[in-house]
């Protein structure tokens, strides 16, 4: 077990390390003059050389790459984050705070979407090839077409614009999560209703069913001892990628319903060229993704011991 924890968090380094130089180096040959950017962002105003050059200066845009890169690089081995190169505040307390309006709203995303999922699929897996079946499999292939930003505009419509039931934009209240955390459960549960329901056919046409039928096995016991570990692998796949995946679409509903999350936080810093702002929140996602997959694999050595045996 040491020697696959050791292996899995040198692939996670190898991860975030890649992940850290691709993402300052896309930012640092980005078209346009980053100075220019970061003094307009700061001031607001039209600037003249003399101000962009200090600015330049001021953040270390006049140095090398692979200087500004260690220069970024060495606090964050400490823990830190660095200072924005906008406001000038630490990067830590502004990222917290986006934290503080992201994680619970993906949170509330992927608890509606598996609540909506687990019932159609086990609706659907019921009687394969039935109504209520190619209802379920419908839904769930709407729900995949459709794309997060276009889903958010028209419950905004609907449900804020014509019915005005629910606030569309803003964070203040518990009321506001409802159509942004509705946009992305839609869609986590569209994927998983599918992967649900096939895992649970492949599941039961496992060969050795039969037999352990014959031993006058209760459905129950059949279910949570045998076709239940089989079908949860692809399950807790899918599921820990739209975990993962989850932060890009609160990106894009994040911007569309005006929340001041860690997508609103990283478009705003793309804009304004602060690098210590966009390599903070690529960083948490880069960890995010190592830690799921990281909690995924061990879930699978305990469900099915034999994946570990293959890979030792």
């Amino acid at each position: 077990m040491i020697k696959l924890i050791s292996g899995l968090l040198l692939r996670a380094l190898v991860v975030l390390s890649g992940t850290a130089i691709l993402t300052f180096a896309l930012l640092w040959n980005a078209p346009g003059d980053p100075a220019t950017a970061i003094a307009m962002a700061r001031f607001d105003a039209l600037l003249s050389d003399e101000v962009i050059d200090q600015v330049r200066a001021e953040v270390g845009l006049n140095r090398s790459f692979w200087q500004a890169f260690g220069d970024w690089l060495g606090p964050l081995l400490r823990l830190d984050l660095g200072y924005s190169a906008v406001t000038g505040r630490p990067v830590w307390p502004d990222l917290r705070t986006a934290m503080g309006y992201t994680f619970p709203l993906a949170f509330a995303a992927l608890s509606l979407g598996l609540a909506l999922s687990v019932p159609l699929a086990l609706v659907a897996a019921k009687r394969p090839g039935s109504l209520l079946d190619r209802i379920a499999v419908g839904i769930a292939s709407l729900g995949n077409a459709i794309p997060a930003y276009w889903l958010g505009l028209i419950l905004i419509l609907v449900f804020a614009v014509k019915l005005a039931w629910l606030p569309a934009l803003g964070a203040s209240t518990p009321a506001h999560a409802i159509l942004p955390a509705l946009t992305l459960a839609l869609g986590v549960a569209a994927s998983l209703t599918r992967i649900i329901r096939s895992g649970i056919l492949e599941a039961r046409g496992q060969p050795f069913l039969p037999a352990i039928r014959r031993r006058c096995v209760s459905a129950r016991a059949l279910g949570r001892d045998h076709i239940a570990p089989h079908a949860a692998i692809p399950v807790i796949t899918v599921f820990g990628l739209e975990l993962a995946f989850l932060l890009e679409g609160l990106v894009l509903v994040e911007v569309i319903f005006g929340r001041p999350g860690l997508g609103t936080f990283l478009v705003q810093a793309i804009l304004a060229r602060d690098f210590s702002h966009v390599q903070a929140v690529v960083v948490l996602t880069a960890l995010i993704f190592v830690m799921v997959n990281l909690i995924i694999d061990l879930i699978y050595r305990v469900i099915d011991p034999r994946i570990g045996e293959s890979n030792a």
